[in-house]
């Protein structure tokens, strides 16, 4: 039967993905077995296997290789490690540069890996962002494990969809959506990790908790202190409930992969990510995200009618985490600006922003009101401390 131009059909369909989150105190130890049983063979064979370190979990921890090595190396009938464990740069640097990626897929191709493959990645969140976009562009996909080695990481982007690169000078232009096959929040692996990183993931805890459950903002709040001190009680409560918070977002949400015009779940981002460019990444993201809270705090304040009193507790509870809600950079109020389009395009139509006028009740914007956005910006000097 022929069809007339005119006629058309579309039709909804869900795809049976699974988010695999694992808890464990020592997965290079006594807790291996849990990262054995996300591997798969495949078929009769052993599944081939890649292993990527990022360079600073590396020297901090250098014996982390041979014992992933060892582990996977004690199941050869599951698994075929394809080559030693391979490190590379951490931190920004590795999305900034290009020749990674075509070192990562050169290194697939070399080996023979296919979809039924695994790559493991462990490192922080720029790392896991890196190795898990060219993961997901080689044969479309190659199945992922993360284990995230950073307070940040675990608390938000470890069970993240999105895989991304930054591009033309711009944060993550240049990505992917992709459901990590597996992964592995590890306390144990949290420990070497500097005191400016320890405390950068907690601006992610505030950012959740703002949006989903004004209760957890609250326990942030009182257990302010002892996260700073890194209490392992307080720190592995509060990052828990943010991953959680998180990962129903994304799995319960009805948008995982952001076709809809908001993205409640980059709170304070619009601005973040601008500021991590203008300071040539010198700013952590989580210190960054930490800022660009304060800055639409305080702008939900002026305009949204979110009260003056949870405000300064919300600019507080961060301070008392260890975080900065100001920089230099913010003098310049122009250039900062300039990442509200930027933020648009990342998304596509019209730019919406996503504030709130309480704790716990998020609301979505078309237009900025520039003259209290700036307004705004400048405010943060003031309350900081």
């Amino acid at each position: 039967m022929l069809m007339k131009s005119s006629d058309s059909i579309d039709i909804s369909f869900s795809l049976p993905l699974v988010q695999r989150l694992r808890f464990t105190g020592d997965v290079i130890g006594d807790d291996a077995q849990v990262l054995i049983d996300l591997l798969e063979p495949s078929g009769d064979a052993p599944a081939r296997v890649q292993v990527w370190l990022d360079q600073h979990v590396a020297d901090a921890n250098p014996a982390i290789g041979e014992r992933i090595a060892a582990t996977l190396h004690s199941v050869p009938d599951q698994v075929l490690l394809t080559q030693p464990p391979q490190t590379l740069v951490g931190g920004e640097a590795c999305k900034n540069d290009p020749a990674i990626v075509d070192n990562l897929l050169k290194n697939f191709n070399d080996h023979d890996l296919d979809r039924r493959s695994y790559v493991i990645v462990v490192g922080g969140g720029a790392v896991l962002d890196t190795v898990g976009y060219a993961a997901s562009v080689a044969h479309r996909g190659i199945r992922l494990i993360r284990i995230p080695t950073t307070t940040l990481a675990q608390a938000d982007s470890g069970v993240g969809v999105k895989n991304a690169v930054n591009w033309f000078g711009k944060k993550n232009w240049k990505g992917t959506f992709a459901v990590p096959w597996g992964v592995i929040n590890d306390a144990g692996i949290l420990q070497t990790l500097p005191d400016r990183d320890f405390r950068c993931g907690f601006s992610e805890v505030v950012k959740v908790s703002l949006l989903k459950q004004p209760q957890a903002f609250e326990q942030v709040c009182r257990d302010a202190e002892k996260i700073r001190q890194r209490d392992p009680q307080a720190t592995g409560d509060a990052i828990r409930a943010s991953v959680q918070m998180h990962l129903e977002h994304i799995t319960r949400g009805g948008d995982p992969f952001e076709t809809l015009e908001a993205r409640p779940l980059d709170f304070g981002h619009w601005s973040a990510h601008r500021l991590e460019s203008l300071t040539q990444y010198q700013v952590r993201h989580g210190e960054a995200v930490a800022i660009g809270l304060a800055i639409d705090c305080l702008y939900s304040s002026r305009v949204l009618g979110l009260p003056q009193s949870d405000c300064e507790r919300i600019l507080d509870c961060l301070q008392q985490l260890g975080l900065p809600i100001d920089h230099p950079a913010l003098r310049d109020p122009d250039a900062l600006l300039q990442g509200l389009e930027e933020f648009r395009q990342h998304l596509g139509g019209r730019l919406t922003i996503t504030l709130i006028d309480a704790i716990g009740s998020p609301v979505d914007v078309h237009q900025i009101e520039t003259t209290a956005m700036r307004e705004a910006i400048a405010a943060t000097a003031a309350f900081a401390r």
